[in-house]
């Protein structure tokens, strides 16, 4: 191992910087959910860490399964990647959410601003947002703790017209075909193409914040289905209204407002295991300053959707590991949802033997599913990871906060199957900091110690 000088880079501002167009974020279901969240959000029961990590696996299967799809143009060896199985259950736990306001409708009369609140999950890997519409039964829709969006009682909704382009533009990935002279929407969830959300492509008012506001597409989903008709909702955690898009294609919100607050947007989701104010999402913003870690954002030519960014190395507590910056090659695609990092195997087997070094004082424990370098910190009175960071494109070095080196006393990064398979940065090692995407000038940024 080299030695290696970390970046200087740091601030403890919580607030987001220079925009007024921004969020509170949550995690939800967890310590941070939104506070208004109870009834069957507050009785909501945490998976057991084999469910959480397979579902999580799931969506690495339907990242990757997406890129082997697009006529083997990403470097993603189809051998490598099998269909995911059938999974009911699209959604994951403890993820980061935003309220918003949808519509013209007031709910009350005490209501100073049109709109009714949808909490929504924000999902940087996909690119149509959608929310569950009246009306809409449990099942096959899952109950929410807001107030079901009524396109029926907004009368500044429309249907988007069949053939007009932002129909023609969902594509055959996302098309549903037509009803009554109305788009049709449908997107299929991280287990195949067998359960989907469905339902009809409309446009109304979108707040993002008190100070913003857009004619906003999205899907109006009037339930969850399988591909025998029947309903994918039996997920009990799932309190939230829907999902707010913000990947790469012309459908998300990042696309929608890129005229209105500029082609960019950022967010710092908090740590999930300490009982921290909430974290922002902010839509627009400038280019990274030296504040921030900067390094290249890279897409998919065929595969518009997803935000990328290339690894040169990991440093643990300051030593370079030995492995050559070309097992990195296939980058790391940036997932707000996926919660356990992914790397290639070469360099997972060198991190995790460098992490058992450092951690040699410590009571090593049996495997945790598909963690397998886990300890036991019972008796243990302070808990001390070793530093763990990520070098960039250019060299810059980016430290993780200590909140994502373990994950339920494991360390906190898996490996993918094969070394050409792309990485995937998940939520848990981007904890605290925030993550601005620059779309429009192609480069993302890390702030550390932003919530």
């Amino acid at each position: 191992m080299s030695s290696l000088k970390p970046h200087a880079a740091y601030s403890g501002q919580v607030m987001p910087r220079g925009s007024r167009t921004w969020a509170p974020l949550y995690r939800h279901p967890g310590l941070r959910s939104p506070p208004s969240f109870t009834g069957a959000a507050a009785k909501a029961t945490a998976p057991s860490l084999a469910d959480l990590l397979r579902q999580d696996q799931l969506r690495v299967d339907h990242i990757h399964w997406r890129l082997s799809e697009s006529e083997g143009g990403v470097g993603v060896p189809m051998g490598s990647v099998k269909e995911p199985v059938r999974f009911g259950v699209a959604y994951l736990h403890d993820q980061p959410v935003i309220r918003v306001r949808l519509g013209s409708e007031y709910k009350s009369s005490e209501q100073s601003s049109p709109g009714v609140v949808q909490t929504v999950v924000l999902d940087t890997a996909s690119d149509v947002p959608w929310v569950q519409c009246a009306p809409c039964p449990a099942p096959p829709c899952h109950r929410q703790a807001d107030s079901t969006y009524d396109p029926a009682r907004s009368g500044t909704y429309a249907a988007v017209p069949c053939g007009s382009p932002a129909c023609e533009q969902l594509g055959r990935l996302y098309a549903g075909g037509c009803a009554n002279g109305q788009c049709q929407y449908r997107v299929p969830f991280p287990n195949s193409n067998r359960s989907s959300s469905s339902g009809t492509y409309g446009a109304d008012f979108l707040a993002v914040g008190p100070d913003s506001g857009i004619t906003f597409k999205f899907g109006c989903s009037h339930g969850e289905s399988d591909d025998q008709g029947g309903s994918s909702s039996s997920n009990s955690d799932n309190t939230t209204a829907g999902v707010m898009a913000l990947g790469g294609g012309p459908e998300s919100l990042v696309s929608q407002a890129a005229a209105n607050y500029g082609n960019a947007f950022s967010y710092c989701i908090p740590a999930a295991t300490e009982r921290r104010q909430p974290g922002f999402f902010v839509l627009g913003g400038a280019p990274p300053s030296s504040a921030y870690v900067a390094t290249p954002m890279l897409r998919y030519q065929r595969v518009r959707t997803f935000y990328r960014v290339c690894l040169q190395g990991i440093a643990v507590n300051g030593q370079l590991l030995n492995v050559s910056p070309s097992v990195f090659a296939a980058g790391a695609v940036l997932d707000s949802r996926t919660a356990v990092t992914r790397l290639p195997p070469t360099a997972y087997g060198a991190l995790s033997e460098a992490f058992r070094g450092w951690m040699a004082a410590y009571t090593a424990a049996p495997p945790k599913a598909g963690l397998d370098t886990c300890y036991d910190f019972g008796g243990a009175f302070f808990v001390a990871p070793p530093r763990v960071e990520l070098v960039l494109e250019r060299g810059n070095v980016l430290e993780l906060d200590r909140s994502g080196v373990l994950f339920h006393n494991c360390l906190a990064f898996a490996p993918n199957s094969d070394d050409r398979m792309p990485g995937i940065l998940g939520n848990v090692q981007q904890q605290t900091m925030e993550v601005l995407y620059d779309v429009a000038g192609g480069a993302v940024g890390f702030r550390r110690g932003a919530c």
